[in-house]
């Protein structure tokens, strides 16, 4: 899956797309881009799936990242080379950045308060993004992300694409503390916050969500391929939220 670059590219060798490599002794990681886009985050979710659902002789477990998926498998059953054949049996089958995404995936709908005192930097988003307030408030709310990844922080979800305007940077200095469930916005992400943390991305929104509930079965409230949209409520109703289960929050499971 790695051809000599002849044209300049970054070293001596270009990778080609999708890439499978070696992790550790008993691992590989299947790469659907160096960098995030919609198309390869979609290719990663899709690919995991179909590697659990094809139940491949000596697999141990699974995981996805932004632009990848990853496999754990028992050297005592099958090795490198046989694994390798196979992922790429699956691989040719099909065009991933299409293909169907993991079942019983959720759209959650999350009560969001925008700005006040709760969420201070959504007017410094906005300008950034070259929007109003009402304008960034609008955007964010009516957007259906997903789920790209889990990471960070326990249960804590990095949710895409957003559109064009939110391309905006990371602060250059870190925002010393955003409470668990601050709504954040970076690069067309937003990511939600489990647990009080300082961080680098504007808070533009508070929810009451519970992200991580470790005395659970499934600990995680969202999963990878989960959709969400966050929906403006008054800074009001935020005691009553903290108060509700899944802080208020509903969800319909997906086709």
């Amino acid at each position: 899956m790695i051809t000599p670059d002849a044209t300049g590219g970054k070293g001596p060798y270009r990778a080609v797309f999708p890439q499978i490599r070696t992790v550790g002794t008993d691992g590989l990681l299947v790469s659907f881009a160096e960098d995030l886009s919609e198309p390869a985050n979609h290719a990663a979710l899709a690919f995991r799936a179909a590697i659990e659902a094809a139940d491949l002789p000596g697999l141990l477990e699974t995981s996805a990242s932004l632009v990848s998926a990853y496999l754990r498998f028992d050297i005592g059953v099958t090795d490198h080379g046989a694994m390798w054949t196979m992922l790429e049996a699956l691989l040719s089958s099909q065009d991933w950045t299409v293909a169907p995404l993991p079942g019983g995936r959720k759209l959650w709908r999350i009560p969001t308060v925008y700005g006040t005192d709760l969420a201070p930097q959504l007017e410094e988003a906005a300008a950034v993004a070259g929007l109003t307030p009402e304008e960034a408030i609008a955007s964010i709310s009516n957007a259906r992300v997903r789920v790209q990844t889990i990471g960070f922080a326990p249960g804590m979800p990095y949710l895409g694409e957003l559109p064009p305007d939110w391309a905006i940077p990371r602060q250059t200095e870190l925002t010393g503390q955003v409470p668990a469930g601050g709504l954040c916005v970076a690069i067309r992400q937003l990511v939600l916050f489990p647990v009080d943390t300082p961080t680098g991305w504007r808070q533009i929104g508070q929810t009451a969500f519970p992200l991580f509930r470790p005395d659970e079965a499934e600990p995680f409230s969202l999963r990878p391929g989960d959709e969400a949209q966050f929906v403006p409520v008054p800074a009001a109703e935020l005691a009553a939220m903290r108060n509700a289960p899944n802080g208020a929050a509903t969800f319909e499971v997906l086709p």
